[in-house]
């Protein structure tokens, strides 16, 4: 069964958007797992806008399932990561006024940068992935970097599917295989919802693990978290 990580974040931005502690995201993070999710996945960001540094160190002793940090490796987010040593360090190429995450690597462009920071996380135990267009070079490029998985960004595929357009899910189908031939174990992420999820995940080849925030924490405002979480892992199933 694929894994379900849900990100926080967007519990974060609440929080924030009135001040103190109200939803505490610690509680939030014991609370998701508690119904089921099989991680925790944050996003912090330099001007911590959501999710801050702070709330990364907190999180660690409440997260017993898996803990996923996503982020650009800048020098602050590197240390930050090999101080709280979460399960995986997910690496995304955010311009520092992103309002969300919205390309993958040029793996080959940077592949001597990413190879060395890799590096640094496998030394201290870190699993690492990388995030990644569907883009066959891409994905071999990837391999070459040494890292432990790649996460696809979905995006392009939520929006086609949205569209009524089920060939959107191609370059995906293909870029999975790839994955899997190459030994790359497989995440993905962004714009998964309810509505996508089954058709996603029935046709990915190997699918490990999903990163879903924004769409989970918008339906269980309708919802309610507890059931929305059980709604995923059926469909995941």
């Amino acid at each position: 069964m694929t894994k379900l990580s849900v990100n926080i974040n967007k519990i974060a931005t609440l929080r924030n958007s009135r001040g103190g502690d109200v939803p505490n995201v610690v509680q939030f993070a014991k609370d998701v797992q508690r119904f089921g999710s099989e991680g925790v996945t944050i996003h912090p960001r330099p001007d911590e806008r959501h999710i801050r540094y702070q709330d990364a160190r907190d999180l660690k002793p409440a997260v017993y399932t898996e803990y996923n940090i996503e982020g650009n490796p800048i020098k602050s987010f590197m240390d930050l990561v090999l101080e709280v040593k979460p399960t995986q360090v997910t690496l995304v190429p955010d311009a520092e006024d992103a309002i969300t995450s919205n390309a993958g690597w040029d793996t080959i462009k940077h592949k001597d940068f990413l190879i060395d920071v890799i590096k640094e996380f496998q030394n201290n135990n870190i699993r690492t992935s990388i995030f990644v267009d569907p883009v066959l070079e891409q994905i071999e490029g990837a391999k070459i970097t040494g890292t432990d998985r790649i996460e696809l960004y979905t995006e392009s595929f939520a929006h086609e599917y949205g569209l009524g357009n089920e060939a959107g899910i191609d370059s995906y189908v293909e870029s999975a295989k790839l994955a899997n031939e190459l030994g790359l174990g497989l995440n993905a992420g962004h714009d998964l919802s309810l509505d996508n999820i089954k058709f996603f995940k029935e046709n990915i080849p190997g699918l490990l693990e999903v990163s879903i925030g924004h769409a989970l924490v918008a339906e269980s405002l309708y919802l309610g978290v507890e059931n929305v979480i059980q709604m995923y892992l059926q469909k995941l199933k």
